[in-house]
């Protein structure tokens, strides 16, 4: 199991920890959020917005379920809790880490909701979304980490003792 994946609410810091942390232990970074920027050659919120939210959870979990590295630290969309054969593929290669925090920090840190490329029902908010996947991700997590007051440092620490 060479792989760390990182699971979390947008805003947690999976892409910002994601980089130092395979700074930190050699290893190589993926974003899945880039990958799918890049196999459609478009934000993911313009993917959200001319194709809909069922073509972005398709396309997600797809470049989920197709990823085929080793040695990487993995950062994956909020949403990717959501295909049970994509985090089983994902686990089969690694170790699953929660970055948790609270709904108030991910709330205070997300001024770019409608811009981010967060799929998102219509009317559904932040809170709704923190609700419905909180449970999947511990669920789905082999380390639960609560990064709340952490610094990235700090938090790529946690990991590797956790590790």
């Amino acid at each position: 199991m060479s792989n760390i994946i990182l699971i979390g609410m947008p805003a947690c810091g999976k892409s910002t920890v994601g980089v130092i942390l395979a700074k930190t232990v050699g290893k190589t970074f993926i974003d899945t959020d880039l990958l799918m920027q890049e196999k459609e050659d478009a934000l993911l919120q313009d993917i959200i917005n001319i194709k809909g939210n069922d073509y972005f959870k398709k396309l997600e979990e797809k470049i989920l379920c197709d990823l085929q590295v080793k040695n990487a630290v993995v950062s994956t969309g909020g949403s990717a809790v959501y295909y049970a054969n994509a985090m089983q593929h994902l686990r089969e290669s690694g170790k699953i880490i929660y970055l948790k925090l609270p709904l108030c920090v991910i709330e205070n840190r997300l001024n770019n909701i409608s811009t981010r490329g967060i799929t998102m029902a219509k009317g559904e908010t932040i809170a709704d979304l923190y609700e419905r996947r909180t449970s999947l991700y511990e669920k789905e997590a082999d380390i639960v980490l609560e990064t709340e007051g952490m610094s990235v440092e700090e938090t790529v620490e946690a990991i590797l003792k956790k590790l």
